[in-house]
């Protein structure tokens, strides 16, 4: 052993003064197959130095870039509260102005009633409407104005439609009379009734363009039959029917306003009918005729 090299081994914590390990014991080994006698060196390796530990070191860097990301999460969640904040004051306002404020309000004076006819008494549907003044447009209930005004007498149908921003559109079908009949039970007057059947009036006397309708007292069947022949009727040949009387609903007959006398027959067939009865009007072989049979109007008659 170098003299010293113990202590300085020992100095070192068991390594040389190059920092390698230290030996510490030499001895003879002998190779058991060859026989050969080789010496052997153990050397000692002493603990490795560890000196203090320095701690983690975050960066100035790092902590802002932690600090901003915490911001920006602050800022997005009060963003998102602002905004569902905002939309519910929006909803709300909307929801004001439209259904309570006077902004939609419906005024009565800007209501425009179309198709009353000559029989529907338009203060009458402006009476129906007339308790919905002030209420906004959206809230109005046209459905319920509709059904109302089909309870006005001479109403047949209606629309109601909302004109922004205050006013209201009604539309009417009127049920305009096309006969007049004696009034049931004997009176004097007489009823006015529509194509239907229905009752829209009631007059002393037929009106005048109006035709006056003879059949039984309470023969329904007669009665619908004459109705058909004239609704079906074109309105220039309409306007020249001054009555029409019918003693079952195969016979029904017609007096022009100029005399003449068109036995009709059934409401069957009647464009041909029609077609026929102005082609003998017109035709001069006819001229002098006063009566027109169109019952069978592919075998018409005239005398």
């Amino acid at each position: 052993m170098v003299p010293g090299s113990g202590s300085r081994a020992a100095a070192t914590g068991g390594r040389s003064a190059r920092g390698g390990p230290v030996p510490s014991q030499r001895r003879d080994v002998t190779s058991p197959t060859t026989g050969a006698t080789r010496q052997v060196t153990t050397y000692t390796v002493g603990p490795r130095f560890s000196g203090p530990v320095r701690p983690a070191v975050v960066s100035t860097t790092s902590q802002e870039r932690f600090a901003e990301r915490a911001r920006a999460r602050r800022n997005l969640a009060r963003r998102q509260v602002a905004g569902v904040v905002g939309g519910v004051v929006a909803v709300a306002a909307l929801a004001w102005l439209l259904l309570l404020s006077p902004v939609l309000a419906l005024d009565v004076d800007e209501v425009v009633v179309t198709g009353a006819g000559t029989v529907v008494a338009v203060d009458q549907v402006l009476a129906v409407v007339e308790p919905s003044g002030g209420t906004p447009l959206p809230r109005l209930d046209t459905v319920g104005l509709r059904d109302a005004l089909l309870e006005v007498p001479g109403v047949r149908e209606a629309r109601v439609m909302r004109v922004w921003p205050h006013g209201l559109a009604v539309q009417l079908v009127s049920r305009e009379p096309v006969a007049a009949v004696p009034e049931p039970g004997g009176g004097d007057g007489w009823a006015l009734l529509d194509e239907e059947g229905v009752q829209v009036g009631r007059a002393d006397a037929p009106p005048e363009g109006l035709p006056a309708v003879d059949v039984p007292v309470g023969d329904e069947r007669t009665l619908d039959a004459v109705l058909l022949v004239l609704e079906d009727l074109p309105q220039d040949l309409l306007a020249q029917v001054a009555g029409v009387s019918a003693r079952t609903q195969d016979t029904v007959t017609m007096q022009l306003r100029d005399g003449d006398r068109v036995d009709w027959g059934s409401a069957d067939e009647t464009a041909l009918k029609v077609a026929v009865l102005q082609a003998l009007r017109a035709s001069a072989e006819a001229a002098s005729a006063t009566v027109f049979d169109v019952s069978a109007p592919r075998m018409p008659i005239t005398r």
